[in-house]
């Protein structure tokens, strides 16, 4: 069965689990300044800052979303983890040492650092809250999907222990022990992602690949209906266990004769020979009647050089029609732009002591990522042959293909991953905390407080935080957490990365620019977002055609906007003070 648990699988996640919270409170001593809570008083090692780096940007969409998204779809899952790598080149190379010099606490300090304009820090500081919710959503989504294989727990069980065990890690300590988790899982995640990659290239591929002990292969045609309900093969199911593994490897290349198997495989050999193959996947559609709505999954035989070229899931790398065209180029162009523009990865540029320790960081996040991203590949396509897939849930592709090698891989990669949940929560929670305590609250607002108050009402914050997450996050159940991060890049890349690269290189940038950049930019991407076929579809229940905007990813549309409304307005106010030096030259915000 797919989703039965051990005891040895339990044990093992609880180790992880207690292991982390209890570091946070034994680090909680360090934390009771603001700048120890909430910049770990700048004192990280930038080589534990670039591993914690990897372990706050390696999220659920990173391990559970790129592994099911290429274990469903082949190729075009891969495309995420490609411009999600690619961002770090604008955060090397354009962020990483202006962002140090300018901030202290939050992102909101960066843009503010040459206006002291309540605007900046209030348009900021919900841009923050926004982007910082989004990205919460698949968080919770994957640690939702994960305690149900795992712990025998609903759903929203998991959702919960990740809300209360994240909002604990913070309000213990928050960006130091934040820190130590996030370097902690970013160093285990890698590893066994490796050992989980080295045990798919030792297995190869196997026709009919299917976990011990499940001799019936039969494909199945399932079915879920609205109101949850489970048909396999027409009969109901009596428990979501009665859907067993299936074969997902239909046949060979001829050179392997009569043999099942291929042995072990070197991985380009690995690569070569899928491409060869002949794949199961699970092809699903939707249908309506009068009886609701209802989607069947049915087994399809394809070729695995299919899989293997783009255009499976990105309609607009195989289609001739423009709107595919547009939303494709639209989200990479979101991704490529998005990172850079987290407020979660730009705190964390506030834990190092200089701008050369924020470089080597930056450097060593991006041999991490990029290492893992790597892996993702090989972690997607095993789960696709693995004969191990719940055709329901892309998310668990990665946790189940441990479960095709063991229990006790199986619960060392579950509790890594939940571990990456929660190291990448407690950095979100860390940055929304931070926008509600320092920039509205003291900033904003005027609240004059003492060091002490500073971190009691940002601890306030990070519970109110943690419980819009636990709700969210069950809410979104359904959907792939890739696809809900995008969301997040979009946001963060229309109403942050404008105003940051216009301040950092055009001296003529000025405060009500900024502001309103952030502004247009938040409201039209989430207006966007909200507005599209997606959303109509698998938020609202409407028809994608009721949908008034072109496509629905709309970062094309929406990042262009936040640069000129800035320059326009910028060019309509009066110029910063400084931006003029005694001869009428122009000098640089930064150096000058």
């Amino acid at each position: 069965m797919l989703y039965d648990s051990s005891p040895v699988a339990i044990a093992i996640f609880a180790c992880f689990v207690l292991g982390v919270v209890g570091l946070s409170f034994w680090l909680g001593r360090k934390g009771q300044s603001a700048k120890g809570y909430y910049a770990a008083h700048g004192e990280i090692h930038w080589f534990v800052n670039g591993i914690a780096f990897a372990g706050d940007y390696l999220s659920a969409a990173s391990f559970l979303g790129i592994c099911g998204m290429i274990a469903f779809y082949g190729y075009d899952g891969f495309l995420y983890s490609i411009g999600f790598l690619a961002g770090w080149i604008v955060a090397l190379f354009v962020i990483a040492e202006p962002i140090k010099a300018l901030g202290k606490f939050t992102f909101a300090d960066a843009l503010d650092a040459r206006f002291n304009s309540r605007g900046i820090k209030l348009a900021v500081a919900v841009s923050t809250l926004v982007v910082s919710i989004f990205y919460l959503i698949p968080q919770m989504v994957g640690a939702g999907h994960l305690i149900v294989p795992l712990l025998g727990l609903p759903y929203a069980a998991g959702v919960i222990l990740v809300g209360v065990a994240v909002t604990l890690i913070v309000v213990t300590a928050g960006m130091v022990s934040t820190t130590w988790v996030q370097f902690i899982k970013g160093s285990l995640l890698v590893f066994f992602c490796g050992i989980l990659a080295a045990l798919i290239l030792g297995r190869g591929l196997k026709v009919n690949a299917g976990r011990s002990g499940s001799e019936d292969l039969t494909p199945q045609v399932l079915t879920v209906t609205a109101d949850g309900r489970r048909l396999v093969n027409g009969q109901p199911q009596s428990r979501e266990n009665d859907l067993r593994p299936v074969g997902t490897i239909q046949s060979l290349p001829a050179r392997y004769g009569e043999s099942r198997t291929t042995g072990s495989l070197r991985p380009l050999e690995y690569l070569s020979t899928l491409e060869d193959s002949q794949i199961i996947t699970w092809a699903a559609k939707r249908h309506s009647d009068e009886a609701g709505s209802h989607t069947t999954y049915t087994p399809t035989v394809r070729e695995g050089k299919d899989l293997l070229k783009p255009g499976g899931y990105f309609k607009g790398l195989s289609s001739g029609t423009l709107t595919d065209r547009l939303n494709f180029a639209s989200l990479m162009l979101a991704l490529f732009c998005g990172t850079a523009s987290l407020p979660h990865i730009l705190i964390r540029y506030y834990t190092v002591k200089d701008a050369a320790a924020a470089r080597k960081s930056t450097v060593v996040g991006i041999a991490a990522i990029g290492g893992f991203y790597v892996l993702t590949l090989f972690l997607g396509l095993g789960a696709m042959t693995s004969g191990a897939l719940d055709p329901t849930s892309s998310n668990m592709a990665a946790p189940l293909l441990a479960k095709s090698f063991g229990e006790t891989l199986f619960a060392a990669i579950s509790a890594i991953a939940f571990t990456t949940v929660l190291g990448t929560v407690s950095g979100l929670i860390m940055a929304g905390s931070g926008a509600v305590a320092h920039d509205l609250v003291e900033n904003c607002c005027g609240v004059t407080m003492t060091d002490h108050e500073k971190v009691r009402t940002g601890k306030i914050a990070a519970v109110g935080l943690g419980i819009i997450a636990m709700a969210l996050g069950i809410l979104f159940k359904n959907f792939n957490v890739s696809f809900l991060v995008g969301w997040a890049f979009h946001i963060a890349a229309s109403a942050n990365l404008p105003a940051l690269v216009m301040l950092l290189f055009w001296p003529r940038t000025t405060k009500q620019g900024i502001t309103a950049a952030v502004t247009v930019g938040m409201l039209a991407s989430l207006g966007w977002i909200l507005l599209s076929a997606d959303t109509f579809e698998k938020v609202y229940g409407l028809p994608r055609a009721d949908s008034p905007v072109p496509f629905s990813q709309p970062g094309l549309v929406t990042i262009p906007l936040g640069f000129l409304v800035l320059v326009v307005v910028s060019l309509l106010s009066p110029p910063p003070v400084d931006a003029v030096d005694r001869e009428g030259q122009m000098v640089s915000p930064v150096n000058g």
